[in-house]
């Protein structure tokens, strides 16, 4: 590829821009750089420089990525990534135009994650020994992140700091390092608060004393941990729904619309920063909405009836 050289400055001035005035979170920037270097293989392969690319180019990209299998989701992934680096190439005058502009995404399908009833969120938390080391804590983590709807990172990162027990919430950081004030339950603090008693038994590593939930290792819980709990409490109480802990996320806000929430406070509470991620909710609660109908309408009990004869 020409100008080896032009480009890996480019690049590095493009790093600092995700990170600095973006403010995303290395792991989203690497993500970024990743899909770029996914471009810069092809066009390499094709004899063509990054800075005269030109919208044919991408569409050839596009399909080339759909040929080897990549999901929609991925291929939509991958290109929104590749739109962000030619505005800014465009922004910081590398090119005069953004053969981005009329780049079309794959459609993708629509899909409503898992949800889990309150009766199946207590059963899990329920199935929880109390009399292992680990116990409480754990009953503490899967409330939390049922309670205040937290990304598993955001419980992981949850420090005691900015812990406000007294006034009923809690400060949570977020995507692009956002920091939000989350309304937590009682129930939540009270699980906290038992699970203090064993954390101060705990031998925590230096640099890790202000976070909330500790590992056998001394420092703070991991994400793989997290989930390693939530598989196997789901399968000791033989749960068939395949869950994470992303499903305690969204059966928290589903839970909230279905009690009369506004909208805005559920986007204000997850921390999403557009409307339109939290509108999914509604779409959830509408197939709930139609499924009670199907189940309790009066012509449908009828015709259930019927047709057991």
């Amino acid at each position: 590829m020409k100008n080896n050289e032009e480009i890996s400055n480019i690049l590095a001035k493009y790093k600092q821009y995700l990170r600095l005035e973006k403010s995303l979170s290395n792991n989203t920037v690497e993500a970024y750089l990743t899909d770029i270097d996914k471009l810069f293989h092809y066009l390499s392969s094709e004899d063509i420089s990054p800075l005269n690319i030109n919208l044919n180019d991408l569409e050839t990209f596009s399909a080339t990525l759909k040929d080897i299998g990549i999901t929609a989701r991925s291929q939509a992934r991958i290109l929104s990534g590749i739109r962000s680096f030619y505005h800014f190439l465009l922004i910081e005058d590398y090119i005069n135009k953004d053969p981005t502009e009329l780049l079309e995404s794959p459609q993708i399908g629509f899909h409503l994650p898992e949800i889990l009833s309150v009766e199946e969120i207590d059963a899990l938390i329920g199935a929880i020994d109390r009399s292992t080391k680990e116990g409480q804590r754990n009953r503490a983590i899967l409330e939390t992140l049922y309670s205040c709807g937290l990304r598993v990172s955001e419980l992981c990162n949850l420090k005691l700091s900015n812990l406000y027990f007294k006034e009923g919430f809690i400060q949570v950081e977020g995507k692009g390092n956002k920091q939000r004030l989350v309304p937590i339950s009682t129930r939540a603090i009270n699980e906290i608060n038992m699970y203090f008693e064993d954390r101060n038994q705990r031998n925590i590593k230096s640099g890790f004393e202000d976070f909330v939930f500790i590992s056998n290792f001394g420092k703070n819980i991991s994400r793989i941990m997290v989930f390693h709990i939530i598989k196997e409490l789901a399968d000791k109480i033989s749960l068939k729904k395949i869950i994470s802990p992303h499903t305690f996320r969204h059966s928290f806000a589903t839970h909230l619309l279905e009690g009369g929430a506004n909208l805005r406070a559920i986007q204000a509470m997850l921390g999403h920063e557009s409307i339109g991620t939290t509108e999914i909710y509604t779409h959830i609660d509408r197939n709930m909405l139609r499924s009670e109908i199907l189940e309790h309408h009066p012509r449908n009990i009828k015709y259930r009836e019927e047709h057991k004869k």
